[in-house]
């Protein structure tokens, strides 16, 4: 993502970077802009003086070449003052990181709007863990595999350990960074800014949606679940995907005359929190755990998203499922084509795979799909590609 930002702040005064917690966006603001003057509104001295004189404060950066502000939904009063020395141009450019999104996006349209780039930052990609050149959405289309990158664990090693960037960067137990991780959301973050009282609750709240992964959310029956009404089951899956904990998968609106399903499916950012919350250890538990197919799905719907996001791109995925059970797992709608895609956790492809993916193709006269599967081969089969975990970016 590092040229792409690089890109857009040619064109932008600001930059808005953000994603996940720990996901690395303050160390890809520095890396990419070493010679910014770097502020941290995390410090309590530099966040009371930019809250206390947000005008004075931003006046000392004025002869700067340009500004990282880290955190910088500390300190929302900052932009309206920002809008106005940008449009000034008596400064900048600058750099706007934070996680908590449900804060900053708010402020941005009110007071940067048309004067922003916005990027999201997700956890590594399986090709930035295994340092191979990213693969583009163009890429999706082409039938090349690549053996440059050697990957250093298996699936399960994988799924279970997730992709947050301090966990490989240090060789750290996941399990255990990943309590951390959660403990941390939801004691500081939920409290300090949803105002939830109740946090037995909202942790057991996203314990049931990790449960139903992959699956339609039944609003009714996760609110039931949780013994909470539907307006807190709506405020609470607002916060999960604003802060960057969960992720809607909506389906596609296009029915070809059937009747389609309207609820959208939920899922996670990272399969390794997927998997901490479902209680699984280590890869001996998730080798045989019911949802190790749902786990795996995840896996890929976060991958396919990152090479969007890391383009600089929207990412345009839906899933399809008509009233009869007839469902493509992912759908991407991408410059005008449709790609359909099946998700097996399997290593052995079998013929009942393509089911999915030859009913799409003959009701919607789409070229072919891409089957991706648990194994490590990549070839063509009854013309759909058929694309290896390894390989998907």
């Amino acid at each position: 993502m590092a040229s792409v930002l690089r890109h857009r702040l040619k064109s932008y005064p600001v930059a808005f970077l953000t994603g996940p917690r720990q996901s690395g966006k303050t160390t890809l603001a520095r890396s990419t802009f070493p010679d910014f003057e770097y502020v941290s509104l995390e410090n309590l001295q530099t966040r009371e003086e930019a809250v206390g004189d947000p005008r004075g404060f931003l006046m000392r950066f004025e002869k700067t070449g340009g500004v990282i502000f880290d955190e910088a939904q500390r300190a929302p009063d900052l932009f309206s003052y920002l809008q106005q020395i940008v449009d000034e141009g008596r400064s900048g450019p600058y750099v706007l990181t934070g996680s908590q999104n449900f804060l900053l996006a708010s402020q941005i349209s009110q007071s940067l709007a048309g004067r922003t780039t916005i990027l999201e930052l997700m956890p590594f990609s399986l090709a930035e863990i295994v340092q191979r050149k990213a693969k583009t959405v163009d890429d999706l289309f082409h039938d090349e595999t690549r053996e440059d990158g050697e990957i250093r664990f298996s699936l399960d090693e994988i799924l279970a350990r997730g992709f947050f960037p301090r966990i490989h960067d240090r060789g750290l137990e996941p399990y255990v960074w990943l309590d951390d991780y959660v403990r941390t959301y939801v004691e500081r973050d939920v409290r300090m800014l949803a105002g939830i009282g109740d946090l037995d609750s909202f942790t057991r709240f996203v314990s049931l949606c990790a449960g139903r992964t992959g699956q339609l959310l039944n609003r009714t029956s996760l609110g039931a679940d949780a013994g909470v009404d539907q307006t807190t089951v709506k405020r609470w899956l607002s916060l999960l995907q604003a802060s960057y904990i969960v992720t809607l998968l909506k389906p596609h609106h296009e029915n070809f005359r059937k009747r389609l399903v309207k609820a959208p499916k939920i899922y996670f950012v990272d399969p390794g929190l997927l998997c901490h919350l479902l209680g699984i250890r280590d890869t001996a538990h998730l080798t045989s755990h019911p949802l190790r197919g749902q786990i795996f799905e995840n896996l890929v719907i976060n991958e396919i998203q990152k090479i969007f996001l890391n383009s600089g791109q929207r990412p345009q995925m839906f899933f399809w499922r008509d009233q009869s059970g007839h469902e493509i797992d992912l759908l991407l709608d991408v410059g005008g084509r449709r790609i359909p895609v099946e998700i097996k956790s399997g290593k052995t492809v079998a013929a009942d795979f393509f089911k999915g993916l030859n009913y799409y193709k003959k009701l919607s006269g789409a070229e072919r799909g891409i089957l991706v599967y648990g194994g490590t081969e990549s070839y063509m089969r009854q013309g759909h590609r058929v694309l290896s975990w390894a390989q998907l970016s």
